[in-house]
């Protein structure tokens, strides 16, 4: 069995200093790449890893609610052993193998309840797994449970969820952002190594910002999407929630591949990301958007951004502002195309073949609109109707058409961007983790918080989430850094290269104490 230790204070030093550490309290204070390492080497078993995973979840889950639903400790214990015999018969040797992981609730798991926090699909169980989870327990990862999350992945603080309100690690008080707040919640109070989610308009990376972890949503068509519950097909996007960048290289790296049950899936090699984790980032041309400066966002966010420019530009980068236009366009043209695009996904989920149903109804018409009615929230019903807006006849073209070309003219802007540069650096979001029930009230405010986000989304880019600093309330700051479609290692690359230049804090509840 491991010892257990004391807390550590660094920000993941060189590679395994980390593990070395005299100061660890739990095995869920390692990286998900150093615990898989200790784990190869016979340091711990995959049952000590399991046991220090579930523990550290009953512990804080009564206060964050990361979870929706968590495995049997029995069920998990037993896959453990199961992965731990193949692991000493060397069956699995990847970096991945024997470490815990927490998936989000849109992504489909075979025997297991996927809700998508959802009261519609509230006893939905897969028939099948999405590829991606296929793909990790292929590598030896050990599920331990499935996030909360807005629900159907519409919001921007994980509070529109059926099953009550994912609170922040960092403060109780604070939403830990959507729609992947339950994921990024779990990693920040270090209940999992790490965390599957999607990225719709910013969904990985927000919340990675407000709850001071590491996040990147893939380039689209880099990673199947088969059995993720769609709710805008041409824009999400699944992507690891970790610790670090180099875990986020490593996971990315499991799931990426060509997938024939996937349209939008790309045939294209390994890209080996791994390589590109390194501290030389000399001649990297990087470009600062003027607009994303503007006086909505924090100065406090803009100050701890620039900061990073000026780490950057030390380490050997070329930085330089320059106008990125249609930024304003950005949201609208998000939101007219997201909603248009649930609209039509939405409209399985009636009552008929799975799934929740009411139960007064006179007609097939009316079963269908109790069914929706009393099966969607507030939310899910407002995007749903201004998707229907949209696309009717008389606003087709005025809308969705015009939101298209909007489109269309952003990504041909990133594209003359990056025929200059290599990555794009910006802030994640305007501000930091707003407090709980403030959001909801003024869903307009909470649409425009994706300002930064939902670009990368409409133009198909990688975007990674770092953390870069804390507000002078505690509260953290992320950095965002965007590369050109397929570039995901430019980004890695920057985004490692700063990373190693700052000190690693933890948010309260993973420090063993209680967030404020």
């Amino acid at each position: 069995m491991h010892r257990k230790k004391k807390t550590v204070n660094t920000w993941f030093p060189e590679q395994s200093d980390f593990a070395g550490k005299d100061d660890i309290l739990s095995l869920m204070d390692f990286t998900a790449v150093e615990l898989g390492e200790k784990i190869k080497s016979g340091d711990v078993s995959v049952v000590d890893a399991a046991k220090d995973c579930l523990d550290a979840i009953e512990k804080s889950e009564k206060d964050i609610c990361a979870f929706i639903t968590r495995i049997d400790e029995k069920e998990v214990i037993r896959q453990a052993e199961e992965i731990q015999k193949k692991i000493d018969a060397g069956e699995l040797s990847g970096p991945l193998a024997g470490v815990p992981v927490a998936i989000k609730d849109n992504i489909c798991t075979e025997g297991i309840r996927t809700t998508c926090a959802s009261r519609i699909l509230s006893d939905f169980i897969p028939p099948y797994s999405a590829t991606v989870v296929s793909k990790l327990q292929n590598e030896g990862a050990l599920i331990v449970g499935k996030t909360n999350m807005d629900e159907f992945a519409m919001g921007s603080t994980t509070e529109t969820s059926y099953f009550g309100v994912t609170k922040n690690p960092w403060n109780l008080n604070r939403v830990p952002g959507g729609s992947s707040g339950g994921s990024a919640a779990a990693v920040s109070a270090h209940q999992v190594t790490f965390a599957l989610g999607s990225d719709t308009g910013g969904s990985i990376r927000q919340p990675c910002a407000y709850c001071g972890v590491t996040g990147i949503k893939p380039t689209y068509g880099s990673v199947s999407r088969n059995g993720l519950i769609a709710y805008g097909s041409s824009l999400e996007q699944i992507g690891p929630i970790a610790k670090d960048v180099r875990d986020c290289a490593v996971i990315l790296e499991a799931i990426m591949g060509h997938d024939t049950k996937d349209s939008t899936s790309v045939k294209r090699k390994k890209p080996g990301l791994l390589s590109s984790l390194t501290e030389d980032i000399t001649g990297v041309r990087i470009g600062v958007p003027r607009d994303y400066f503007n006086s909505g966002t924090d100065i406090q966010i803009k100050d701890a951004v620039l900061e990073a420019v000026k780490v950057l530009t030390k380490k050997g980068a070329v930085v330089e502002e320059f106008d990125l236009s249609l930024v304003e366009y950005a949201v609208p043209a998000y939101y007219i195309i997201a909603s248009a695009e649930a609209g039509s996904n939405l409209s399985r989920f009636d009552g008929v073949k799975y799934g929740f149903r009411t139960k007064e109804y006179n007609d097939l018409h009316q079963m269908y609109k109790r069914t929706r009615s009393e099966g969607f929230g507030d939310e899910v019903k407002r995007r749903i109707m201004l998707g229907s807006f949209v696309l009717s006849a008389g606003y087709y073209d005025a809308y969705y058409m015009k939101a298209l070309k909007s489109k269309a003219l952003i990504k041909k802007a990133f594209d003359s961007a990056f025929e200059k540069y290599d990555v794009i650096l910006g802030p994640v979001t305007p501000s930091v983790a707003p407090e709980t029930g403030t959001s909801l009230k003024d869903p307009i405010k909470m649409y425009l918080g994706d300002i930064y986000t939902v670009s990368a989304n409409l133009a198909g880019l990688p975007a990674i989430s770092v953390p870069c600093g804390l507000d002078e309330e505690g509260m953290p700051i992320g950095l965002q850094l965007m590369g050109d479609c397929f570039n995901e290692k430019d980004v890695l690359k920057v985004a490692y290269a700063f990373e190693k230049t700052r000190d690693y804090q933890k948010s309260p509840a993973a420090s063993g104490g209680k967030a404020v």
